[in-house]
């Protein structure tokens, strides 16, 4: 009995995905349009692929519920997985990142690791729907009828609550978004107290601007996001600048999402051990007045902010390479020598 409440159980949580999956993909029609095109499908068939896939989908999840239909619903399952999956693998092989957008607007964080993590799961589970569907072909039938009812009751309740989180964290994005683009000017004013914040890093620890300050050195914080190329291209660099200004310089980069997710992007682009804090939202954006990604601020080792935003990968190099040359500017002997008069 306990295999046949693991072969329903089992096609209930493959329905509630597919299920979100395709409401999500009808409720957002311009990130699914997005999606699609990026990747790789040709213009011409991107609408009718932004309306088939849900579609499908929604198929898919009804299918896999009736004993009769489970095993057909289950194979489409596993194939749209498949494709789905040999495509993500091929656009990381490029270097490419689009967001997934598998379920609408919930999800609009990059492709990476994870999603071929989560796709290959669930490929593993439609093949045992699959299995169950055949080697079981009566169930629910053949479980009481209160307790497969009750299962049915809480996988839906479970989809209503993901989609009301989702829709929440959507909403909150959204808000914050229309903050960033209301703050007016660009930036904090130079001389301006730098604001406090206290962030999670990729650990789960929690790290503040105070404990920043507290090594005696000037703040760089240099805002990212996993899916930007540009700031890929800029975090690679940054190590190599770390060690060039580690006596005078602390080199930050905030980015905003999931802690493991920025862990993965941290280790692909090998960034050392430069620390790489998350914001729940765009709270440290907003507080900074940063606007786009990639962007620096550069904070006094008084807790002052010693220079205008840094918009762009050049930018940031440059306000890099200014705190290098002003540091040693403002260092002019060394062991009793004047600087100038050394060989």
């Amino acid at each position: 009995m306990l295999i046949e409440y693991g072969v329903w159980g089992s096609r209930l949580v493959v329905g509630v995905v597919f299920g979100l999956s395709a409401w999500g993909k009808l409720a957002d029609r311009v990130g699914t349009r997005t999606a699609v095109a990026d990747f790789g499908v040709p213009i011409r068939w991107v609408p009718a692929v932004a309306w088939g896939l849900p579609a499908v989908e929604a198929v898919v999840a009804a299918g896999v519920l009736p004993p009769w239909t489970a095993a057909w619903a289950a194979f489409i399952a596993f194939l749209l997985l498949t494709g789905f999956t040999a495509a993500i693998a091929r656009l990381l092989a490029r270097g490419k990142r689009p967001a997934c957008s598998c379920f609408g607007a919930l999800s609009a964080a990059p492709i990476g690791v994870r999603t071929l993590v989560r796709n290959g799961l669930l490929m593993v589970l439609a093949a045992i729907v699959g299995w169950g569907a055949l080697r079981y072909p009566r169930v629910p039938a053949g479980l009481p009828a209160d307790n497969a009812v009750g299962l049915g009751v809480v996988a839906v309740l479970v989809a209503l609550l993901i989609w009301l989180f989702g829709t929440v964290d959507t909403l909150r994005k959204r808000l914050d978004a229309q903050a960033l683009s209301t703050l007016g000017a660009e930036g904090l004013p130079v001389g301006a107290v730098a604001p406090e914040f206290q962030l999670l890093d990729v650990a789960g620890d929690r790290t503040s601007l105070e404990s920043l300050l507290a090594q005696g050195r000037n703040v760089l914080l240099v805002f990212i996001h996993p899916g930007c190329e540009m700031c890929a291209a800029l975090a690679r660099e940054l190590p190599r600048w770390h060690a060039r200004t580690r006596q005078s310089l602390t080199i930050v980069l905030v980015g905003n999402g999931d802690a493991a997710e920025h862990a993965a992007w941290g280790r692909e682009v090998e960034v050392g051990d430069i620390p790489v804090l998350v914001q729940q939202g765009n709270e440290a954006a907003l507080r900074y007045r940063v606007r786009g990604t990639p962007s620096a601020v550069l904070i006094d080792a008084d807790g002052r902010m010693a220079a205008p935003v840094a918009r762009g990968a050049i930018a940031t190099r440059e306000l890099i390479m200014s705190t290098k040359t002003v540091v040693r500017l403002q260092t002019p002997e060394c062991n009793g020598t004047p600087a100038g008069a050394r060989r």
